[in-house]
């Protein structure tokens, strides 16, 4: 993503979000009389020492009210937490494509990032890396990708087979937790601070919508085959075709 597009994109979601804290207190100033008119209607209730027909139906009617007006607070604050997770990715994508262009924030140093030269000694043949779709070929089923990190950008020509693409959506675990790896399953994860992925395991899967993925790597220099568990959000995780090491 061009550097100028996301910080448009950017601003948008802010505003968007502004306008969602601003409902959400509307929503709530809104529910507020409903639930002191359930107070009073307890308090009513207790002065009479009975509970009538009226009061009963009152209530009920109340109490309906309070759930309708709560949920949908709940629903903008959902909206709110989404619009927070887009800003928090495009703000990766932005200094991901700084770090192609070499450029960087002066009120953000640059990360130490390990070259993939060194990375690719310590993970056998099978090398997966991040990566940028410039084109595909339906003559020849072949992609045209450029390795984010590579300093000459220069171009690789890969098969179908050899290109897995990453997820586009984040899947909510309040609403959609069936979208979401579950814990142990294996997966190919990009290591935090770098761009290649290695094999992990899901150790806690994200509890609400802005929760990162907590993954253990395989790493042989710990007894267990696993490290000590990190930090990798959703967009840089994929399903692992191989079995599960013993």
């Amino acid at each position: 993503m061009a550097l100028v597009s996301a910080d448009s994109r950017i601003a948008e979601l802010l505003t968007e979000l502004h306008q969602l804290i601003k409902q959400t207190q509307e929503e709530r100033s809104r529910s507020e009389h409903n639930l002191v008119n359930i107070q009073k209607t307890h308090e009513r209730m207790q002065t009479e020492n009975k509970i009538s027909p009226y009061y009963r139906t009152k209530l009920r009617g109340l109490y309906t009210t309070a759930k309708a007006d709560a949920e949908a607070e709940c629903n903008i604050l959902r909206k709110a937490l989404d619009k927070i997770a887009e800003i928090k990715s495009l703000l990766e994508e932005r200094r991901i494509a700084a770090k192609i262009a070499g450029l960087y924030n002066d009120s953000e140093p640059p990360r130490k990032t390990m070259r993939r030269g060194v990375l690719m000694t310590l993970d056998g043949d099978e090398q997966w890396i991040l990566a940028e779709v410039v084109s595909y070929s339906h003559a020849t089923n072949k992609y045209e990708v450029d390795d984010i990190d590579e300093e000459g950008k220069e171009r690789h020509t890969l098969s179908r087979r050899r290109v897995i693409p990453l997820p586009q959506w984040k899947a909510n675990p309040e609403t959609d937790p069936e979208a979401l790896f579950q814990k142990e399953q294996l997966m190919l994860a990009v290591y935090p601070q770098t761009t290649c992925f290695y094999h992990a395991l899901i150790h806690v899967p994200p509890q609400r919508p802005q929760d990162n993925y907590s993954i253990l790597f395989e790493d042989t220099s710990y007894a267990e085959g696993y490290s000590l568990h990190l930090s990798v959000a959703q967009r840089y995780l994929v399903a692992s075709k191989e079995p599960k090491k013993k």
